[in-house]
C-alpha cells in the first residue's frame, strides 16, 4: 500500500542529452495516486523523452526517479513493468497478424503460473490457468467495447480501433501507473470522444493513475487533474488546467495568444 503523502511517481532533476543536444534539463515533478497528470508542449519539447526515461528505454545522465517511494533510477525496463508501470506508444506496436483477443492474451504471458512443461503439454493446471487468463482478457474486451472485433485480425482494423487494442494490451498488464503517449493522435472526432471516455473510466472504475501526453488541448483541459508544460526540455509551468492554460510562458511557447483569458 502507498503511504499517505507519498507520490506514486516522483522525478527529480532529470537530465537527458544526445551528444550535444540537451533533451531534458533538470525536470522535476510528482504524480499523485489516482490522478490524470498531463504533459504538454510543442513537438520536440521532451515529452516522450520523459516517459522513455521512466520506462528505461532511455538512460538519463542525471536525476532520480521514485515509484511508490522506491528508487527506480537504475532498474531495467522489465523490472519497471513488473512494478506496475505500463504504457502505450505514439506508434502502435501490435502483432498485426493476430486477432484482438490473441494480442491481449500475449500481454498476459507474465501472469501465467504453470511451469513451462505444464504449459507445453497443456493439461491440468495449465488448462485452468489459460481459462483464467482468458476470462480477464474477455472482461477487458468488453470494457473497451471491442466485442464485435474480438476475432478480427488487427491488420484489417481501422487506426482508431487499433489504438483501443493497444490500450487494451497495456491494461492487460495490470498497471498501477499507465502512461498514454498521444492516444488520440491520428483518430477522428468520434474515436477521440470514445477514447476520452475510456480514459476517464480507467481512472474512475479501475483506479489507475494516468500520465497523459496529448496535443489536443480541449481534451487535455477536460480530462486532466494537473498539467505540466515543457519547452525545449525544460519545465515552464505546472498546476491545475486553468492555471497552466493562462500561464504566459505556456501561451507564448505552445497554446497561442487566442486562448488567453
Amino acid at each position: 500500500m502507498l503511504e499517505e503523502g507519498i507520490p506514486m511517481l516522483r522525478v527529480v532533476d532529470l537530465d537527458l542529452s544526445f551528444g550535444g543536444v540537451q533533451a531534458l534539463s533538470k525536470v522535476s515533478f510528482e504524480v499523485r495516486k489516482g490522478e490524470i497528470f498531463a504533459i504538454i508542449g510543442p513537438n520536440g519539447a521532451g515529452k516522450t523523452c520523459i516517459v522513455n526515461c521512466i520506462n528505461k528505454f532511455y538512460r538519463p545522465q542525471g536525476g532520480e526517479m521514485y515509484f511508490e517511494g522506491r528508487r527506480i533510477t537504475r532498474l531495467p525496463s522489465d523490472r519497471i513493468a513488473r512494478l506496475g508501470i505500463g504504457r502505450t506508444f505514439q506508434h502502435i506496436q501490435l502483432y498485426t497478424g493476430l486477432s484482438v483477443v490473441d494480442n491481449l492474451m500475449a500481454a498476459r504471458h507474465a501472469f501465467y503460473k504453470p511451469t513451462w512443461l505444464e504449459q507445453a503439454i497443456y493439461f491440468g493446471r495449465a488448462r485452468a490457468e489459460e481459462a483464467r487468463q482468458r476470462r480477464i482478457v474477455e472482461d477487458l474486451i468488453d470494457f473497451l467495447n471491442l466485442r464485435p472485433y474480438r476475432n478480427t485480425r488487427v491488420e484489417v482494423m481501422s487506426y482508431g480501433l487499433r489504438k483501443r487494442v493497444d490500450l487494451g494490451r497495456a491494461l492487460a498488464q495490470e498497471p498501477k501507473l499507465l502512461i498514454l503517449d498521444e492516444p488520440m493522435a491520428g483518430v477522428d472526432a468520434t474515436e477521440k470522444r470514445t477514447m476520452a471516455r475510456t480514459i476517464l473510466d480507467i481512472q474512475e472504475e479501475k483506479g489507475i493513475t494516468i500520465i497523459l501526453i496529448e496535443h489536443d488541448m480541449a481534451i487535455v483541459m477536460d480530462l486532466s487533474d494537473r498539467i505540466m508544460a515543457l519547452d525545449f526540455g525544460q519545465k515552464i509551468a505546472e498546476g491545475l488546467p486553468q492555471e497552466v492554460r493562462t500561464h504566459p510562458e505556456v501561451i507564448k511557447a505552445y497554446l497561442g495568444e487566442e486562448v488567453a483569458v
